[in-house]
């Protein structure tokens, strides 16, 4: 069982690739979609060659009726597109000449192919440094407006006034009275009273 899957999956590839090529040796057969459909029977060859060991029993014979659809499938495609052609573009697939130019450009292009190559991993190198670099701020900071003349210019603080030493501030004490006796005493109590003071008692 497993070398009878790998030796389908072998011819999974060889098919695979006979797709692939087809637009170069056979532009006449060859349609929009056969690198999708070559490709997927690449991968259905490799998955027969790395499993081989696997597919036993009922899941052989499952992939063997899905090789047989295939290959049947495959049959009726050619043929179909066969008779589309016209004579003489059936007759030109048989003649020399033009199988000579078919490789002729399947070389030239083959032999281009390692240079696609080196430039598709330097273009994929180049994008993962990119990826792995810190990314630079594209922030565009906004330049704050300048201030007010008024806001600018510094607060002043009032300056204190001086003190009149005639007339105290308020909490302030102004100079202690002297007093010789008592109707002065008296007196000096009526003015802070705000009450006339009796004359009486300033001549007594």
């Amino acid at each position: 069982m497993a070398m009878l899957a790998t030796l389908g999956g072998a011819l999974a590839l060889g098919a695979g690739l006979a797709v692939l090529v087809l637009p170069l040796l056979l532009p006449e057969l060859s349609r929009a979609r056969d690198a999708v459909w070559g490709a997927v029977v690449l991968l259905l060859g490799l998955v027969l060659v790395t499993s081989a060991e696997r597919l036993r029993g009922a899941p052989m014979l499952g992939v063997l009726c899905a090789g047989l659809l295939i290959g049947r499938l495959s049959v009726e495609v050619a043929q179909a597109r066969w008779r589309q052609l016209s004579e003489p573009e059936q007759q030109r697939l048989w003649s020399l000449e033009r199988w000579q130019t078919a490789l002729r450009q399947f070389g030239e292009t083959a032999a281009r192919l390692p240079a696609l190559l080196i430039q598709a991993v330097q273009v994929v190198g180049a994008w993962m440094r990119e990826r792995r670099q810190p990314k630079l701020s594209t922030k565009r900071w906004v330049r704050p407006e300048p201030a007010s003349p008024e806001a600018a210019a510094p607060a002043t603080t009032p300056q204190a006034e001086p003190a009149d030493p005639a007339d105290p501030g308020e909490g302030e004490v102004g100079p202690a009275a002297v007093v010789a006796s008592f109707a002065e005493i008296d007196a000096l109590i009526t003015a802070a009273a705000g009450e006339p003071a009796d004359p009486t008692s300033e001549a007594g």
